[in-house]
């Protein structure tokens, strides 16, 4: 399987403020993104959720390793009793007034490969979905 990241990248007509208070107020991600008990933007903060199909569910156990407020934000992603470390990374960038969100899922290569629920290909769906249309549609509305 191959080492590189998954990178996507959308524009939204949205100013950075809202972008960033979306990714990171968790009464904002339950709107677009998942449902967290608990979400700070802040370096050692662990959180977790469920995710996956309804055929599946698996529990997410994820850590916050970087944040430069307003600009990026990165966390650990890895899943409760499989092998395999990820880290998802957010970047925003000010196009005049609009947002220029990077999308950078890096370590997918570290999950069980006999399992196609951890398969690049998954997650590039996942998140096209959720960064092309469930982030785009919360911000922009």
């Amino acid at each position: 399987m191959s080492s590189d990241p998954f990178v996507i990248e959308r524009t939204y007509d949205a100013p950075i403020a809202r972008v960033w208070k979306a990714i990171t107020d968790k009464n904002e991600m339950k709107k677009w993104y998942f449902d967290l008990a608990a979400f700070k933007a802040e370096v050692g903060f662990k959180f977790q959720f469920l995710g996956g199909s309804e055929e599946k569910k698996y529990l997410h156990l994820c850590k916050v390793t970087d944040v430069v407020p307003g600009k990026k934000i990165t966390y650990s992603w890895r899943y409760d009793g499989y092998e395999g470390i990820s880290y998802v990374t957010f970047e925003l960038f000010d196009e005049n007034n609009k947002t220029r969100l990077r999308l950078t899922h890096e370590g997918l290569e570290t999950f069980p490969k006999d399992n196609t629920d951890f398969a690049k290909t998954s997650f590039a769906a996942g998140w096209t979905y959720i960064v092309g249309t469930s982030l785009k549609e919360f911000v922009e509305q």
